[in-house]
């Protein structure tokens, strides 16, 4: 079936009507509400994002592609096309997902910077709520190098401030399948910390209670993974937990999908966990028999629902739709079938007035060969903190440095058989020993890393001259740290590991809240990204990061 001018004439109507809000979806215990009437709320769910190209436009107009996977990760360049920030898109997309009872979509990447308004208001018009991941494909967590600085927290914050406004945002992702394997757990630390800063800033900013989550896939390490993200203090622990599964396919059952058996793991969670992404491809077209499991009796006691990947028909065969050369879209077999399996399905739960939560949160993972990360998580980014620090120093760098000599010295001053330059400035999530200045971007770090070799190479090595060089992307200055950046400089120590009890505020309207972040890339200009290493080296001894712990509380939680 094809759809024409007729989204045109409904994208009108639906600009031209000034509908009310919808009622936010709340939390308490493991299970969502609605805010108002107390109905429990089942995610009934479709992801939305179509394939990037690298001008953000048709795929026809240039090869190089990013493509947003069947786990979520993402691969190709840093440009990609916000789907909420086209109204005739949203117009001819919107009826469609309402045939599906879609009542919450998923967006991987959106642009902070773009209007929403329109998009927004026809999915509180169709009843569909959203949850936005905060990253994008260049500028979120990493894996293989995690780090948590000012240009992540930036971007989150940032994402954050365009969505709180809309009544029909359900929640954010802090990340998404960071950790897949047993050696890279290291990186949930810094996710985690994101979790914690994107709660405290929301309660910071006095915007609505909103969730923030995490998305896993489903590993070895998925036990681990949701004790971890789930145990110790309420304010840095999700507020829900996704879960990306694939593991029903064709005509399974509830047994032979491991879905009984995830059920039982999850039986004690205390808060709510819903299937981030699932539909199994393997068989043509997907039947979609696990949705009778998944809104009924033996699953809705434990699971709030799920997203079926995906809308957009790409070239991993996950689409419900396809989308023509005319900008049309075409229903595509598993769009018949997957209405056809929702429309039997009618979840029973509980009135919020009369549920009381019993679940506890979760005792952390012990750490040892399958887990480590650390319990204690990456300082909160704070640029004023940073700016205080780049005053202070006596070597610093230029301002017009590139990636590719950051990334040379990095490697080169970082390496614990040249000398000890960076403690101050490194971030390890296993033993959980952070650098005060282990938060800011990566030129105000490398500025660091050369003023320690320079007040080291002038106090212990006259024969060098000129230590302040660097092949001319290092330059002196006059040492400027007074006030309050005096007391935060004196508080780091000259070696930068010690414990900052008295940080100014952060500046800038997306910088603030005293949590943490997520680890990820970081960039030193909006079009480039800069990858730098982490050097873990646990021969260092770095005394632990101190923050000044902001009681998040509840949040978003209804006790």
């Amino acid at each position: 079936m094809r759809f024409g001018s007729s989204l045109a004439v409904a994208a009108t109507l639906v600009a031209a009507c000034t509908a009310a809000d919808v009622d936010p979806i709340v939390i308490k215990g493991s299970k969502f509400f609605y805010k108002t009437n107390g109905t429990e709320f089942f995610i009934k769910g479709v992801a939305y994002q179509r394939k990037q190209t690298a001008n953000a436009h048709e795929a026809s107009i240039d090869n190089v592609t990013e493509d947003f996977s069947s786990n979520g990760t993402i691969s190709g360049g840093n440009t990609f096309t916000d789907p909420l920030s086209d109204q005739k898109v949203c117009a001819r997309d919107i009826p469609l997902m309402a045939q599906l009872q879609t009542n919450t979509i998923r967006v991987y990447a959106v642009d902070p910077t773009a209007n929403h308004d329109q998009c927004m208001q026809m999915l509180a018009d169709a009843g569909i709520y959203v949850i936005a991941d905060l990253g994008e494909p260049k500028n979120s967590i990493n894996r293989d190098s995690p780090q948590w600085n000012q240009e992540i927290y930036s971007r989150y914050t940032a994402v954050v401030d365009t969505f709180s406004k809309y009544t029909n945002t359900l929640g954010f992702f802090a990340g998404n399948e960071v950790t897949n394997a047993a050696n890279n757990t290291e990186a949930s630390a810094f996710v985690k910390a994101a979790v914690r800063d994107v709660k405290a800033y929301i309660v910071q900013k006095k915007y609505r209670p909103i969730g923030v989550g995490y998305a896993t896939n489903d590993d070895d390490q998925r036990t681990e993974l949701a004790d971890y993200f789930d145990c110790g203090e309420a304010a840095s622990a999700i507020d829900f937990w996704g879960y990306n599964i694939y593991s029903w396919c064709g005509a399974s059952s509830y047994k032979d999908s491991h879905y009984q058996e995830r059920t039982q793991e999850f039986s004690s969670y205390n808060v709510p966990a819903f299937f981030a992404e699932y539909g199994c491809n393997t068989k043509q077209p997907r039947q979609f028999s696990e949705v009778a499991a998944l809104f009924g009796p033996d699953m809705t006691k434990v699971w709030s629902g799920g997203i079926v990947y995906m809308y957009f028909q790409e070239a991993n065969d996950y689409g419900l739709v396809t989308i023509g050369s005319d900008d049309k879209a075409t229903k595509l077999p598993d769009f018949t079938v997957l209405s056809s399996q929702i429309a039997k399905v009618t979840p029973s739960g509980v009135a919020m007035a009369s549920y009381t939560p019993s679940n506890k949160a979760q005792a952390c993972p012990t750490q040892g060969s399958v887990w480590s990360a650390n319990q204690t998580l990456p300082p909160t980014p704070n640029d004023s903190v940073c700016s205080c620090m780049v005053q202070s120093l006596n070597c610093t760098a230029k301002a017009n440095i590139g990636d590719d000599d950051i990334t040379t010295n990095f490697n080169y001053l970082c390496d614990p058989t040249n000398g000890n330059y960076c403690s101050g400035i490194l971030a390890n999530g296993s033993t959980g020993v952070y650098g005060a200045y282990s938060m800011c971007s990566a030129q105000e770090r490398i500025a660091w890393a050369f003023n320690a070799f320079y007040m080291d190479q002038t106090k212990n090595n006259p024969k060098n001259t000129n230590p302040c060089d660097f092949k001319g992307v290092a330059q002196k200055q006059t040492s400027k740290a007074a006030g309050t950046c005096k007391a935060v400089v004196s508080q780091a120590g000259d070696s930068g590991t010690g414990a900052i009890t008295s940080a100014p505020s952060p500046s800038g309207t997306s910088s603030g809240g005293s949590s943490s972040g997520s680890a990820s890339s970081s960039s030193t200009g909006a079009a480039g990204v800069l990858m730098v290493p982490s050097f873990s080296f646990g021969m260092l001894q770095m005394a632990a990061y101190v923050t000044v712990a902001a009681l998040v509380g509840a949040g978003m939680i209804l006790m």
